[in-house]
């Protein structure tokens, strides 16, 4: 078969998620424990999939089946190929455990670990760039390499004449001078992918561990006569790997820094503490918006320009109106809150809440899969669950849609310009109509009409009301 041009040659990507993470002392994978609110595994293959490769190969093992759930959060399964490692016996192990799907593919393998979240799509391009480009013909191997000050622990580059690849020499292998060198092997590769499993083939597993490694590849390749080329890459951030808690909170604190710095710079919002704010990397947080010390901004959340969003208030995948004021403690989940609306303090927004422009929601009110409309007010002790209210309405402190019956949820409906007095109870499913107006205390079980007062248990119809009452 003739060999297709380099610069051609599909891109496919292999992530390694199979290992054990033993110093995270987690009964969890590694690759499962999440930064900014998202599996590791995840953020690499999201970064992967910028890449637009034609599959993307996750080599599973330790909890297999819920890193395969987690992945199909990120990548569709067209797009995935999972590969079983059934034992851990090493990254040249893990490799070779994809050699049924690749080993006959005339492409470019790009490998990464699924516990280094931090790495740019950008790199990578950068990387299988120089891959594909090296002298003119590619190169068999390219490692993406970085320097520390302090590089106790990794495997060190040695170059030998001209500077090109010589060797990767693990710490517990090194001499005293390979000690010294600052350059190492981020982990991260690219391959001609048949090159990289016919000397997979020759790769011994003679060492104290019994295990296969990854980095005897190049030099066998070396060893054959194939160039092997080294991305010297200047951000040595981007290829920290997460091994224990200590790091994933350290990464944490970094991510959350940056999200922050380019919001307060790039956006224009005030952050007043920001060593005690905590913002996702995918929300959005429009101009002028202020947001004050122990606030936590989650998932894929929206707020609009000009809000205010006090201590103590977490919001996740919600979207936020321009000009809203959400007041202390205040939990908002998968809701949505129009323009110019106030929220709390201590209110609980849950899933499939939504306030329609200017309206209130106070002290301690709790809403479900409700709507609040245009400039309608509950304000005070007061829960709204499947229920839909009209505007200009509103509902007194106390008030409680009852919509349970043990068995089925049931919806109340709340017309325009109604009024809900202190501590009635909506026995759903219960319609009221425009403008009615309910007494103190009343236990509604029947539909009101509209411009009706209904008072007392159960609330019964006492008279109909002329425009001036309402």
């Amino acid at each position: 078969m003739e060999n297709i041009p380099n610069e051609q040659k599909t891109l496919d990507v292999l992530i390694l998620a199979a290992g054990l993470g033993t110093r995270m002392r987690s009964n969890l994978a590694k690759v499962l424990h999440k930064l900014d609110g998202r599996p590791l595994i995840n953020h690499v293959c999201r970064t992967a999939t910028a890449l637009a490769p034609r599959k993307v190969y996750v080599v599973i093992g330790h909890q297999g089946e819920d890193v395969k759930s987690a992945v199909l959060e990120e990548l569709t399964s067209e797009h995935a190929e999972f590969v079983w490692q059934n034992e851990q016996l090493g990254t040249g192990h893990a490799v070779n455990s994809a050699r049924e799907f690749l080993e006959n593919e005339d492409s470019t393998l790009l490998v990464l670990s699924g516990d280094v979240p931090m790495i740019r799509a950008e790199t990578l391009a950068a990387l299988v760039q120089q891959h594909r480009a090296h002298r003119g013909k590619g190169a068999a191997c390219t490692i993406l390499t970085v320097k520390l000050d302090d590089p106790a622990g990794y495997g060190r580059i040695v170059r030998g004449d001209a500077g090109l690849f010589d060797r990767i020499v693990e710490q517990k292998d090194a001499s005293e001078d390979e000690r010294k060198i600052k350059e190492i092997n981020s982990g991260i590769y690219c391959f001609d992918t048949r090159k990289l499993f016919r000397a997979l083939s020759s790769v011994k597993n003679e060492n104290a561990q019994g295990e296969y490694y990854l980095t005897d590849v190049p030099t066998l390749l070396r060893n054959e006569g194939e160039d092997i080329s080294l991305y010297h890459h200047s951000d040595s951030n981007e290829i920290e790997g997460i091994n224990n808690r200590v790091q994933l909170a350290e990464m944490e604190r970094v991510l959350r820094r940056r999200v922050l710095k380019k919001m307060m710079l790039d956006y224009g919002v005030t952050f007043i503490d920001p060593y005690n704010s905590y913002v996702s990397a995918e929300a959005q947080i429009g101009r002028d918006t202020v947001i004050f010390p122990n606030v936590s901004i989650e998932g894929t959340t929206e707020i609009g320009d000009g809000c205010i969003i006090r201590a103590g208030t977490r919001i996740t995948n919600s979207k936020v109106g321009h000009g809203v004021e959400i007041r202390d403690h205040c939990v908002i989940v998968d809701s949505e809150i129009g323009n110019g609306c106030q929220v709390g303090p201590f209110a609980h927004l849950r899933p499939q809440s939504r306030m329609e422009d200017e309206s209130h929601v106070g002290n301690f009110v709790e809403m479900k899969k409700s709507v609040l409309g245009r400039k309608s007010k509950a304000n005070h002790l007061t829960y709204l669950g499947d229920a839909t209210i009209g505007e200009k309405t509103n509902i007194g402190a106390g008030t409680i849609t009852c919509n349970y019956d043990g068995v089925n949820k049931h919806a109340t409906s709340i017309g325009n310009n109604v009024k809900i007095s202190s501590n009635t109870m909506l026995v759903a499913p219960v319609k009221i109509g425009d403008g009615a107006v309910t007494g103190a205390g009343s236990v509604v079980i029947k539909d009101v009409e509209p411009n009706t007062l209904v008072v007392g248990v159960p609330a019964k119809v006492i008279k109909t009301l002329n425009e001036e009452e309402n």
